[in-house]
């Protein structure tokens, strides 16, 4: 079975530094402190706090990053204490929501003698398409439900925790779990039609995993290992693998080389990255680098027309060329603040970060242009973006809605 780093002894890996309270706390644990945030700021980007509502408590103290999904103007969100639901995108109003519950005297995650928990842990996902909602739990479940009021259409037991969202192509639900497996299963009635098995998994891994591309009858995905895998969607079968992190160090603490972001793909260029390792394009058919560049992340990627974005190890934030991977700009002033993986909305990108602030930077040249407060939790998961809307959620289930104004 995969051992997970305890989050306790090495925060980053788990995104819980937000846990942390005060400057006394980052001195022992011998971290740095994340980088104060300029009190003369002036916006040059207007924003404005459309709605904001609360999913359950959202991912509590799980490491998960839970990410909620936009389509067809319904936002769905979830959360670790047993709660999923649905919300109108443009005015927040709850459309419906389920809480699931088991009998007393329940062992497990939260759990406690005598008290009633959830059954439903809900940790990867939500992803809709069409009439069908999925969502992957701590304890290993999957769950298809309908996206007009949560009602249960079946449900598939795997053998590890399910922390990313899966992903739903044609008549199958691509699910990636903790232990490395990736598994397709029967998008009607859960039941399994093959899984893909890594094998051998390192014994220390950052917790999380990046959701599954399916496209084009292939399925591509990061490996615990550092590398982007491609595999035939009907079967499973791998075609090929590209190393982005070469496992390099004195300690396994330094080894550590996952690919836990999501894969981009643009036409047929595939891009992906890993922690201490590199940001490199491949080309999708043949699986050949194209272009590397060393870059350490364990967040997820953005692009648009003319650059990739991503955030490294330390918080910064940078550009780079798509045709060449060589840097475009670098902003350091969010440094240390531990932020989400960046989204691209027209001229700007957002990200959020440890301390509840989502910001706004120009990105022609990555000046800050816009701040706004959700909370004082910390946010985890990359925003989402639609239109001149951008959707974050915290790690106590809050979520909020900005709109940015016609720049």
């Amino acid at each position: 079975m995969k051992v997970v780093v305890n989050k306790k002894v090495w925060l980053l890996a788990l995104g819980t530094l937000v846990l942390l309270a005060g400057c006394d706390s980052f001195k022992k644990k011998n971290l740095e402190p994340p980088t104060p945030l300029d009190k003369h700021f002036t916006a040059t980007a207007q924003v404005s706090k459309v709605w904001t509502a609360r999913i359950g408590k959202g991912a509590g103290i799980s490491g998960v990053r839970l990410r909620p999904a936009v389509v067809d103007g319904v936002l769905y969100a979830i959360s670790t204490d047993g709660k999923i639901g649905a919300f109108d995108a443009a005015s927040g109003k709850k459309l419906w929501e389920k809480s699931t519950k088991i009998k007393k005297g329940w062992f497990g995650l939260g759990g406690k003698k005598g008290k009633a928990v959830p059954e439903a842990t809900y940790a990867g996902g939500p992803t809709v398409a069409g009439n069908l909602l999925v969502a992957g739990t701590l304890d290993g479940y999957v769950y298809g439900m309908s996206p007009k009021d949560g009602s249960e259409l079946w449900s598939s037991e795997l053998d590890s925790e399910v922390l990313s969202a899966p992903a739903i192509s044609g008549d199958l639900v691509i699910v990636r779990t903790q232990d490395g497996r990736v598994y397709g299963l029967d998008a009607a009635t859960g039941k399994r039609r093959w899984v893909y098995d890594q094998g051998t998994v390192p014994s220390l891994s950052l917790r999380g995993n990046g959701t599954p591309l399916a496209v084009n009858g292939v399925v591509f995905i990061g490996s615990d290992d550092g590398k982007l895998v491609a595999l035939r969607l009907d079967n499973g079968e791998k075609l090929w693998e590209q190393r982005l992190a070469n496992g390099d160090g004195r300690t396994d603490i330094e080894r550590l080389d996952d690919a836990d972001d999501a894969i981009l793909l643009d036409g047929s260029t595939l891009y992906g990255a890993a922690y201490h390792g590199n940001l490199t394009a491949i080309d999708g058919p043949s699986g050949r680098p194209m272009w590397s560049h060393p870059f350490s992340t364990y967040t997820s990627l953005a692009l648009n027309s003319s650059a990739l974005f991503g955030v490294n190890d330390q918080g910064e934030v940078w550009a780079f060329d798509r045709s060449s991977g060589s840097d475009m700009w670098k902003n350091d002033k969010l440094k240390y603040r531990w932020l989400t993986g960046p989204a691209v909305q027209g001229n700007y990108i957002v990200v959020a970060d440890t301390a509840g602030f989502v910001h706004w930077l120009q990105s022609s040249d990555g000046a800050l242009a816009a701040r706004i407060r959700l909370s004082k939790k910390p946010i985890q998961a990359q925003p989402v973006v639609v239109g001149d809307t951008v959707y974050v959620e915290d790690v106590q289930g809050h979520i909020g809605a900005y709109r940015l104004a016609a720049h």
